[in-house]
């Protein structure tokens, strides 16, 4: 494909968040690997044909310089929410069944702005992750009493045994390669591994690995719950909150269609 083609797809689809890019990150985005110095005369021949505008080190299709601010203020607020983010997946960490903890959402790809959400992706045991969820989301709850619920967007879980995304498309490419993953026993490298089909769309953007922090020890609490329910009951209890959570969901679609 066209270099100018694959960067000015790269710009637009970011333009419609009005986050303007840097060289650099347009890289990490294109379909296709690209040497230095063809980048640079693409990117020129875009900007003589005022395609793209160039604006500080930034790249948009659109020429409005409070876009650069925008980012400047965005970028800021993430790296304040940064160490709130890592505390609260710390905490996730803790609870029964649960394998690994990233951070996703807009804070993953460092943008965020007064009362965003922190988002949570989440990898839990095979067969438990219905345990899992209903405990994160009492927690969820209790978050509402203090005023930090959007603190605890925990916005995607899958398991161990299902760890491929199924929806391949450019949009779960982007969550995957900005995805900053936290803590976890090891079921983050198998989930990167089973999700290579990114490169596919993002050839020149590597996983965060390095970012894991490992956990080779567990609290006695969880230990025993996860004894505890390791079992027939687990089991009878996983499926009975599975149906109870689908019974809620769909409560509240047939309700949604009702103020249609």
């Amino acid at each position: 494909m066209n270099v100018e083609s694959s960067i000015l797809k790269v710009i637009l689809y970011f333009d419609i968040f009005n986050y303007p890019l840097s060289k650099d990150e347009i890289r990490l985005f294109l379909d296709q690997p690209v040497a230095d110095l063809d980048l640079s005369l693409a990117l020129q021949n875009l900007l003589d044909d005022q395609c793209i505008f160039h604006l500080d080190e930034f790249y948009s299709c659109q020429d409005n310089y409070s876009l650069i601010e925008n980012r400047r203020s965005g970028n800021n607020k993430a790296v304040s929410m940064m160490p709130t983010a890592y505390k609260i997946s710390n905490l996730l960490f803790k609870f029964p069944f649960v394998r690994g903890i990233g951070i996703s959402g807009s804070l993953s790809k460092n943008v965020a702005h007064e009362k965003d959400d922190i988002d949570f992706f989440i990898i839990t045991k095979a067969n438990r992750l219905w345990i899992a969820r209903t405990l994160l989301h009492i927690l969820k709850k209790l978050s509402f009493l203090v005023g930090r619920q959007h603190w605890f967007c925990m916005n995607y879980f899958i398991d161990e045994e299902n760890l491929q995304i199924e929806e391949k498309n450019i949009f779960t490419a982007i969550e995957l390669v900005t995805l900053l993953p936290v803590c976890g026993n090891g079921s983050l490298h198998t989930f990167f591994d089973a999700n290579n089909w990114v490169k596919y769309y993002y050839p020149n953007h590597g996983w965060k690995t390095s970012y894991i922090k490992k956990s080779s020890s567990t609290s006695w609490l969880k230990r025993t719950i996860e004894k505890i329910l390791d079992s027939k009951i687990g089991d009878r209890l996983d499926n009975y909150l599975l149906k109870l959570t689908s019974s809620r969901w769909q409560k509240k679609r047939d309700a949604r269609k009702t103020q249609w």
